[in-house]
């Protein structure tokens, strides 16, 4: 019984830190994919969005609007590219860099983290591809 009460105890005096810690992890992961994800979506935001909309049977002049941010989209490509890269950089570094109880030593996590980059990387591959590729739509 009195271990138990002593388990019980030292559960309540370390759970706060751990959940503590799980929550001040490192963010820079997630923000780095979801700012190179809107970075990929708004550099094929002038060519490939009204593309898309048009198929999907949404058309108007506000379309035409598009065609304006067609200057901006080498900036989008970089930052898009400099997401990705930074964000490949925390998501595949050596596990042993990251201390025990850090978030960046889940597989579950570090798994999902790969997921999301890939599927960012292959966004921005699109988005980058299907503009050259237009034409043949046309």
């Amino acid at each position: 019984m009195a271990k138990e009460a002593g388990l019980e105890r030292s559960f309540r005096e370390t759970a706060p830190l751990a959940m503590d810690r799980a929550s001040k992890a490192p963010v820079s992961e997630s923000v780095a994919l979801t700012a190179g994800g809107i970075a990929a979506l708004l550099a094929g935001a002038c060519c490939v969005a009204p593309l898309v909309l048009v198929t999907a049977g949404l058309g108007g002049a506000w379309l035409a609007n598009l065609q304006l941010l067609e200057p901006y989209q080498p900036v989008f490509v970089t930052a898009a590219l400099a997401a990705l890269g930074f964000a490949g950089w925390r998501i595949y570094r050596p596990v042993a860099e990251c201390k025990p109880g850090d978030i960046c030593a889940v597989p579950r996590i570090r798994r999902g983290y790969k997921f999301g980059f890939w599927m960012v990387g292959a966004l921005l591959a699109v988005m980058l591809g299907l503009p050259s590729l237009a034409p043949l739509f046309y």
